[in-house]
């Protein structure tokens, strides 16, 4: 009985109300201190639902600050919180810790083709189908991202333009690198190679993003389609 009545509180929430849908909706960021707390505890009392708990364990323990200072013997007498959600408070609280003492790994420049070889070669050299992929770098040509964008066979990788720009969009990229590798180990461009590649630069014109480069990776060796005036 204690149980249906919990479940009906909850369901009787507007889906705009609910935690986990405001966050899908609109963003972690949109979300209060108790509604975010509220997603970790997942479940609440006979009582309360779990926005509710987690109201009241804010209050209880005086605010998000002194709660993340809490310890083991704090936590566990707090009504709602057993030694799993203990557990799990402290964990996502050292996590966040972790992240703010974290600092950003240097960014790999490319300036050359040549940069970009040395970033991808150990990767893609020894494959034995075609792996198509994109490196996504910002303004100051530094890599913010890559990612294999298609898996071919023993002699052909497709890869549309579209799919590729819309990676790069999505990591609101200033402009891309492109590569794929030639399980033969010879990097020497194929027509489709040389086709494909107009058609990627003239989908970065559209779209404002610049296609930097194409190399065709080889066994430790490349070629890049720039150099070659294919670009």
């Amino acid at each position: 009985m204690m149980r249906a009545q919990r479940s009906y509180r909850i369901r009787e929430m507007r889906a705009e109300e609910r935690p986990r849908e405001r966050m899908q909706q609109y963003g972690a960021g949109a979300l209060s201190h108790a509604e975010l707390l509220a997603i970790l505890l997942r479940t609440g009392t006979k009582d309360e639902s779990s926005i509710d708990l987690a109201r009241r364990i804010l209050t209880e323990r005086g605010g998000l600050r002194r709660l993340a200072e809490s310890n083991w013997d704090e936590l566990t007498p707090i009504r709602g919180i057993g030694p799993a959600k203990a557990l799990l408070l402290q964990a996502s609280i050292e996590l966040g810790r972790r992240v703010a003492r974290s600092q950003l790994p240097d960014m790999v420049k490319i300036s050359c083709p040549q940069d970009a070889a040395d970033l991808l070669m150990e990767e893609l050299r020894h494959l034995r189908e075609e792996h198509f992929v994109c490196l996504f770098l910002n303004t100051k040509n530094q890599v913010i991202g890559r990612q294999t964008l298609s898996i071919g066979s023993l002699n052909a990788s497709i890869v549309h333009p579209r799919e590729v720009f819309r990676a790069a969009i999505r990591r609101s990229s200033a402009s891309i690198l492109c590569a794929h590798n030639h399980p033969s180990g010879d990097p020497v461009p194929s027509p489709e190679d040389i086709v494909l590649t107009k058609r990627l630069a003239e989908a970065g014109e559209l779209v404002g993003i610049e296609l930097l480069d194409h190399l065709v990776i080889g066994d430790n060796r490349y070629t890049s389609l720039k150099e070659t005036g294919c670009l």
